[in-house]
């Protein structure tokens, strides 16, 4: 109702109301404030005071004084606090009289003496409530920083049920640690992606388990799937479920899923090709190094099309269970490249590819160098074992039909007698100094580790001891070893020998 009534409708009813209220008994002067009230608008006790008031004129506005602290002041003031880096009110009151005197000494103000007079008077109080709207707007308004949202939360969850029809391209991907019975240390990775519709499986070896690798990896498992890749469901480990290689599917327009924590059923998929292809090649020994991830490299290489080609594998059509007894019916044994050609969402363009691409396969090819690569990355991690197929194709195809009676065909998992220790148990002497010494042996490849030890003697006095000159002699050895490992299986290209010789 306060506001149909004007200013001077509500002077007016004041006036009208005033006496009668003065004259009142208590409980009509209630009855007549309720009243007064409900017109005006009014606070009760803002009311009590205008009808108690004697003034019939109502109440009296204030009205502002001579300001003290002009804009002359207050520009001057600015100044001075812009000058001493804007520090506060009670720091700029006790370095004014200062600050001013240097100022004018300088020549950089000329202020009249009331101004200055004004100035040195003025409170802390005062300086900060004359400064106030200058420092609001000299801070400007303060960003409001969002929190960011976690990875996890923006990657939708796909469980094992969601995948009832999947199309060729959608892939679950994984990783394969190869670090021998301890976790310790870095080692190499296997980054494992399979297509669920066909069982197409692709490996990568990464020498570190790190984001930025992962994207490259996944990089090339899309550049050598036979089909466009559609997107990728992962489980949560943290080299997965992070921005960077969020940022990745959303560039390239791939759907990024991850599945249920602690649910490895909702990656079957992967998880069953982890051990019949990644174990079952590689093994379970201990890898690191740029050698071994060489190897690796290569043995991947050969493993996916000597895998996808020529290893059928039979899908799980559908799952029953009555009481305790459970029933599973699986499709006809495959290979993953015969079910992309049968599938009608693959283009005709990737089934010509498949199509010309297995006549120029030799099997016997790929298999020979499979177990070549695998006995050189037993001898890796085990130095002492010497297991090597035949020297060429022909004398390996004459051993194909004896090698049953050796037992264990696959050099990887052939376990040898001692297995090198890869931990230290003391800080390593030559950790400086390693460096200088590979750079001695880049230029003296036939140089002791005698002589060598020599020459570390030499320029470092009191550094190294006597009986350090076995651990140097050790290192030496197996910088040897690997380094004639590298030149004889990391310079030659894995696919030059799988082509059959008559081509």
């Amino acid at each position: 109702m306060n506001k149909e009534i004007s200013r001077q409708s509500r002077q007016e009813l004041t006036e009208a109301i005033r006496e009668r209220y003065s004259t009142a008994s208590k409980l009509e002067k209630a009855r007549i404030l309720d009243e007064f009230v409900a017109m005006t608008g009014y606070h009760r006790k803002h009311a009590i005071r205008v009808l108690c008031s004697s003034d019939q004129r109502g109440p009296v506005e204030r009205t502002c004084g001579t300001r003290i602290y002009d804009e002359a002041v207050k520009e001057t003031l600015i100044v001075l606090w812009e000058s001493s880096d804007r520090i506060c009110g009670k720091r700029l009151k006790a370095v004014l009289p200062i600050l001013v005197e240097a100022m004018e000494r300088n020549g950089h103000l000329d202020l009249d003496s009331e101004v200055r007079s004004r100035l040195l008077q003025m409170s802390a109080s005062t300086i900060d409530r004359l400064l106030a709207q200058v420092r609001q707007q000299a801070k400007g308004r303060r960003r409001k920083r969002n929190a960011p949202k976690k990875a996890s939360k923006q990657i939708p969850v796909r469980t094992f049920s969601d995948w009832d029809e999947p199309v060729p391209g959608e892939l679950e991907i994984d990783f394969v640690v190869h670090c021998g019975d301890s976790t310790s240390g870095v080692c190499i990775h296997s980054l494992v992606a399979t297509d669920v519709c066909s069982g197409w499986t692709e490996a990568v070896p990464l020498l570190a388990r790190e984001q930025s690798l992962v994207v490259e990896a996944l990089a090339a498992v899309c550049g050598r799937f036979p089909v466009p890749v559609i997107g990728f469901n992962s489980d949560n480990d943290s080299a997965f479920i992070n921005d960077t290689l969020l940022d990745y599917c959303q560039k390239e327009n791939l759907k990024f899923t991850r599945s249920r924590p602690y649910q490895k059923n909702d990656q079957a998929w992967v998880e069953q090709k982890n051990g019949a292809i990644i174990r079952r090649f590689v093994g379970y020994d201990r890898f690191s190094g740029v050698v071994a991830g060489k190897l690796f490299g290569q043995l991947y290489l050969a493993i996916r099309l000597y895998v996808n080609y020529f290893q059928p594998s039979s899908k799980l059509l559908e799952k029953t269970r009555e009481g305790a007894k459970v029933t599973r019916r699986y499709s006809k044994p495959m290979t993953p490249a015969d079910r992309l050609l049968e599938h009608p969402m693959v283009l005709d363009k990737h089934k010509e590819d498949l199509r010309s691409r297995l006549p120029q396969l030799d099997p016997l090819a790929l298999l020979h160098r499979i177990r070549d690569t695998q006995a050189a990355l037993a001898a890796l991690a085990s130095p002492g074992q010497t297991n090597r197929p035949g020297k060429d194709l022909d004398e390996f195809l004459a051993q194909l039909s004896r090698l049953w009676q050796a037992g264990e065909v696959r050099p990887t998992h052939r376990k040898a007698k001692d297995t090198p220790r890869h931990w230290r148990t003391r800080p390593d002497p030559f950790e400086d100094v390693w460096p200088e010494i590979l750079y001695w042996l880049s230029e003296s490849p036939d140089a002791t580790a005698k002589s060598l030890f020599e020459r570390l003697m030499s320029d470092y006095p009191g550094k190294f001891t006597e009986g350090q000159l076995r651990t140097l002699q050790r290192r030496v050895k197996e910088w040897r070893h690997v380094m004639a490992r590298e030149l004889v299986f990391g310079c030659k290209e894995p696919e030059d020998d799988l082509m059959p010789t008559c081509l």
